[in-house]
């Protein structure tokens, strides 16, 4: 069947959709760069490039599906959000979002410090080269060897989740001859405005001590009490994906409220306080995401506010950007199997990925944009759902986005905005294997995390 000859199914959605589209765009074949990385772009024959390399090189070479980052954007987003914050600030890149050995020596180069949450993240960042007192240790139930093997490295700081966390740390540090940094965190019951599940402020969820109940006041009597332990902060998460500073603004003054009670209890003013981060990106054109500057200007400006108010001197802050560095770095490469017409409905168009690649759609309802990579079309626009392989009727990709109507098998389309938790909660669901992450940068290309093989799977399978 030749590209033009199926039917493509409906071509204006004349009706709301599920989806984040009610019209198509003037110009499918543009490429929005509030979604994209900053070098992607079209060659001469319609090809997207990426770092000067096309798209369609990049398929031959390490096959598809892929993630494709582009190093000079994350390089460039990492030094935007340590200018933005300067040197009296701190910014650790949250490693959840995407972690690699390559992506640790750039956050060391780029000056920026790590943020980890399990003992494989440190044991990554530390074989890496990152300097240990650069790095965070978080999470809400960290095994005791894992408080073990981060004390003994020498952490910059752990973030104590819970009750019995103050006293295992502690004792751990003793044990180990140590006095271990570190910060408390409290959840300061702030509705951010995003998913359930990726809301973390609220008091009805699994991270964090609640402040309003008094049990942070009481964690903060504990930690000041144990020698092997040196409180040194405050830490509060409000959720991801967020857009909204209001959110920011309430959870300063909250915790700036607890910095007063310790002062005025205690007689100490603790040094340094952690505003998590959460800061949204842009995965449609609909999304407008601040810039590092604006975030970094705003949060400054909230915690003097609400520490000269309080009498205190103003504390170091830190926040945490993982998503806002990693995520519009990269974009999935697929190669299209099928497309299936439904009669007033859409089209759906597989791919050879999907929900093992990317569980963002099937887990949090994410919405994404998707373009036509491998050439340029003149066609009038389809409403379609791009989908994967796998046996599940929920393995969606994007819910609703218009692509050429002349879309065929062995076109490539790319996700754009894949950097963060794709790879990071990749899976081996129906035992498809997890793809290659490719970074690309000045017209070359290398592997920095490789595709597995069958043979990875059947390693492991000892039975």
């Amino acid at each position: 069947m030749s590209r033009s000859a199926h039917p493509a199914g409906p071509r204006h959605a004349d009706v709301l959709t599920d989806g984040h589209y009610s019209a198509p765009p003037a110009d499918l074949n543009a490429l929005d760069p509030k979604v994209w990385a900053h070098t992607v772009g079209r060659d001469a024959d319609g090809a997207v490039t990426v770092g000067g390399l096309p798209v369609t090189r990049l398929a031959e070479e390490y096959g598809t599906p892929a993630y494709i980052l582009d190093e000079s954007d994350f390089r460039e987003r990492a030094r935007a959000w340590r200018t933005a914050f300067g040197a009296d600030a701190d910014v650790f890149y949250a490693g959840k979002a995407f972690l690699s050995r390559a992506v640790v020596r750039w956050l060391h180069e780029e000056g920026l410090n790590l943020d980890v949450c399990s003992g494989g993240e440190l044991a990554t960042a530390l074989s890496a080269g990152m300097p240990a007192e650069r790095i965070a240790f978080h999470g809400n139930n960290k095994s005791p060897e894992e408080i073990e093997r981060a004390v003994a490295a020498g952490v910059g700081r752990i973030v104590l989740d819970s009750f019995q966390e103050i006293v295992r740390v502690a004792h751990t540090a003793q044990a180990l001859g140590k006095r271990q940094r570190v910060q408390i965190r409290i959840t300061v019951g702030v509705e951010a405005h995003t998913h359930e599940f990726i809301a973390t402020a609220h008091e009805d969820q699994k991270f964090g001590i609640p402040l309003a109940s008094g049990q942070a006041a009481e964690a903060v009597r504990r930690a000041l009490q144990l020698d092997g332990i040196e409180l040194i902060g405050i830490h509060s998460h409000i959720g991801s994906q967020i857009f909204d500073m209001s959110g920011f603004e309430v959870a300063a003054h909250r915790v700036v409220g607890l910095l007063k009670d310790i002062r005025d209890e205690h007689g100490v003013e603790l040094p340094e306080i952690d505003l998590g981060g959460g800061l949204g990106i842009a995965y449609t054109s609909d999304d407008d995401p601040r810039e590092p500057h604006e975030i970094a200007k705003a949060l400054t400006e909230i915690v003097t506010r609400e520490c000269e108010s309080a009498r205190l001197r103003t504390p170091r802050i830190s926040v945490e950007p993982g998503r806002a560095i990693v995520g519009p770095t990269a974009f999935t490469l697929y190669e299209v199997g099928t497309v299936k017409p439904l009669d007033g409905l859409r089209t759906y168009v597989s791919v050879d990925g999907g929900m093992s690649d990317n569980i963002r759609t099937a887990l949090y309802d994410a919405e994404y944009s998707v373009a036509l990579v491998s050439r340029t079309s003149d066609a009038e626009p389809m409403l379609a759902r791009v989908v994967g392989k796998h046996c599940e009727s929920g393995d969606i990709v994007v819910k609703d986005a218009f692509l050429p109507g002349d879309l065929a098998p062995g076109d490539l389309i790319a996700v754009p905005a894949t950097g963060a938790y794709c790879r990071s909660m990749a899976s081996n669901y129906n035992h498809v294997l997890r793809p290659p992450v490719v970074a690309v940068r000045d017209g070359e290309a290398r592997v920095i995390v490789r595709r597995e093989t069958e043979e990875d799977l059947l390693r492991l399978d000892v039975g």
